[in-house]
């Protein structure tokens, strides 16, 4: 990300907390950061990072785990792509808020964002993975067979090779989603001790300087996360394929 481009959008902040001139509606870039360093130093602000993260990170890899295996299933038996269909469209077609209220009935409002991101992040995932391997040179694979390569290095020298642009893709718009998902679900569900809890009282108290420090604190760990895990996909690409 271009530093003068954060640079810019900084400045126009800036300049548009001047001409609202209402701390309330909203603050300045440096009262945002004046708040959140506030915050830094209280335990509690670190306790509902690291329970945030652990559930809606939790609820990401569920949602891997579990689109890379039934994309696998579905790339090799039709009828469970044809199973798949409806239950993918619907899980893309409902709004998160439905969800939310749907899963509180049958979970725990503390295992909320882990339910949410599971179901936002597989769709997305399971659809990339699967036109990965939909797209897969056909020739690779016939001379993979015909050479008679032994089906954990086809897995790695054709498949992945063809799939990783895609899982790529996917992962990235994923945990962003999974993100989104995760944290209004806990405004919704407010669960206690969770970046979700805390937003709400932001909103509630009239915080607005706490509301963008929260605010801040998603889109940075969110960032930090999806680098860290499109690093660790491509090491695992260039190792393996």
């Amino acid at each position: 990300m271009p530093l003068w481009a954060v640079l810019v959008w900084l400045a126009v902040w800036q300049l548009a907390a001047w001409w609202v001139d209402a701390p309330i509606l909203l603050v300045s870039p440096l009262t945002a950061l004046k708040r959140l360093l506030e915050l830094a130093f209280e335990a509690a602000f670190w306790r509902a990072v690291g329970f945030s993260v652990g559930r809606i990170l939790l609820g990401f890899l569920l949602s891997a785990l579990l689109g890379v295996a039934l994309a696998a299933a579905a790339y090799r038996f039709r009828r469970v792509r044809e199973l798949l269909m409806p239950l993918v469209a619907a899980v893309k077609a409902v709004p998160v808020a439905s969800f939310v209220i749907l899963v509180l009935l049958w979970v725990s409002s503390r295992d909320l964002s882990v339910v949410i991101s599971l179901l936002i992040g597989f769709p997305v995932i399971y659809a990339n993975v699967l036109a990965g391997l939909d797209s897969t040179d056909p020739r690779l694979i016939e001379m993979a067979r015909v050479f008679r390569v032994p089906f954990r290095r086809q897995l790695g020298t054709v498949y992945l090779s063809q799939v990783a642009p895609f899982l790529r893709s996917g992962l990235g718009l994923a945990i962003g989603l999974c993100w989104k998902s995760g944290v209004a679900a806990e405004v919704i569900g407010i669960p206690d001790g969770t970046i979700g809890e805390k937003l709400y009282m932001a909103k509630i108290y009239l915080d607005t300087a706490g509301l963008f420090a929260w605010t801040f604190v998603i889109i940075v760990t969110a960032f930090v996360f999806e680098r860290l895990f499109l690093r660790l996909l491509d090491w695992i690409a260039g190792r393996y394929a």
